[in-house]
């Protein structure tokens, strides 16, 4: 369909009105679980939104309609080509947003083809392996700050795990990684992300042409070596998209699962008391407050129906996670923990597109938690809860930092 075409008030480039509920400003950030109240009261399941100025989307907030809609590839397929002709390459979001030659922005055969070789990769890492990797991680980075009795656990904590975990087994030296990173950081902030996205693109190709010259015994050599014979653009894709689920969303489910744990204090005696386990606390916030927020977006090629809404053609859908696992239809009835060990949450999304290496980020995520609880059994926030600040941005949610303070030991 050409955009030309289209109706007035189903472009990409639509307006917005003022009924649309901004996601990019400090105040969403500060408290997006009243914003999502306030949404259901005015909107229903299917709310008008604004992803950045002047970029329009509409936020699924409904749980049994975020489930049909990545459910159906074909009416919500993935491939954002035709928004992005009227969104400048200088939006903030759309390097979050845009297309790739990858699995996560491709549908039929091509995503098959992405996915598969993806999978497999992913698929070969040992777990034995992947876990002594980060508990050496974990003692290197608890090194740092045992002695100082104090500590931030984003900076040098759970950001140096995510990262030296994932460059160790993307294969990655640190210079690279480094690099890539903080592009990354940038394109999920929603600032600068035009020259975030430019750093990330020259480090993942550097990374290919290394591993292209230098294979090795990771996931990065794997991909290359596997049947779908990915060339340099291809392969340079599939590690943005591994970067961007594995640094910042493993970053922030760290640190919000070891939040809940230090403001919580019925959530943390239940846990030392070994009344659930770390993995259980990994789902409670993956429900509750998931580090992904709001993301899973799909692009109708037609105007598209849901529950007697009309959703226009070519104008981004997005899935909150945080908001549609905490729908109240899902809990009507029930009581209050009815969610505890529950994994039905959409944390990892679902349908064609759901995360591929969801048992391994619970691996690397329980793994550095049991650690610094075990090495630090009495552990303090060092501000009041209340000064905790969250970064701001329409996708992540995801503390500035996390202060502690604990014993100090040599």
């Amino acid at each position: 369909m050409n955009p030309s075409n289209l109706e007035p008030g189903t472009g990409p480039a639509t307006r917005s009105g003022p009924d649309r509920f901004p996601l990019y400003v400090p105040e969403f950030a500060a408290d997006p679980h009243a914003a999502y109240q306030r949404m259901r009261e005015t909107h229903g399941a299917l709310v008008p939104v604004e992803l950045s100025p002047g970029i329009p989307a509409t936020l699924v907030i409904g749980y049994l309609q975020a489930r049909r809609i990545l459910n159906d590839p074909l009416r919500f397929p993935a491939d954002p080509r035709v928004w992005q002709q009227q969104v400048p390459g200088s939006c903030p979001v759309r390097p979050m947003m845009e297309w790739r030659p990858n699995a996560l922005r491709s549908g039929g055969g091509e995503h098959y083809r992405y996915r598969s070789a993806n999978t497999a990769s992913i698929d070969a890492v040992d777990q034995h392996e992947l876990r002594a990797l980060v508990e050496n991680v974990a003692d290197s980075a608890i090194a740092t700050f045992r002695t100082a009795g104090r500590a931030d656990l984003v900076s040098q904590y759970a950001f140096p795990i995510a990262f030296r975990v994932l460059s160790t087994l993307l294969g990655c030296p640190d210079e690279i990684g480094g690099r890539i990173a903080d592009g990354m950081a940038a394109i999920f902030n929603a600032t600068d992300a035009d020259r975030g996205n430019h750093i990330l693109g020259r480090g993942v190709a550097d990374l290919v042409t290394l591993r292209r010259h230098q294979p090795a015994d990771d996931i990065t050599s794997r991909m290359m070596a596997h049947p779908a014979h990915l060339d340099d653009v291809e392969m340079a894709h599939q590690l943005v998209t591994l970067y961007g689920a594995g640094i910042e969303p493993l970053t922030n489910l760290i640190v919000n699962t070891c939040r809940k744990i230090l403001t919580d204090e019925d959530f943390s005696a239940a846990l030392h008391a070994a009344q659930f386990l770390v993995r259980d606390a990994l789902d409670t916030v993956l429900y509750r407050d998931p580090p992904l927020a709001n993301y899973c977006i799909t692009y109708p090629p037609y105007p598209a129906d849901v529950d007697g809404t009309l959703l226009p053609a070519h104008q981004p859908v997005v899935i909150s996670m945080a908001a549609c696992n905490n729908d109240p239809e899902l809990t009507r009835g029930l009581p209050p923990d009815a969610v505890a060990g529950n994994r039905a949450h959409l944390a990892w999304s679902a349908g064609p597109h759901t995360c591929p290496a969801r048992s391994h980020a619970y691996l690397i995520a329980e793994t550095a938690i049991s650690h610094l609880l075990d090495a630090f059994p009495q552990m303090d926030l060092a501000v009041p809860a209340g000064e905790l600040r969250w970064r701001p941005g329409p996708f992540h949610r995801a503390l500035e930092s996390l202060p502690v303070v604990m014993p100090a030991t040599r």
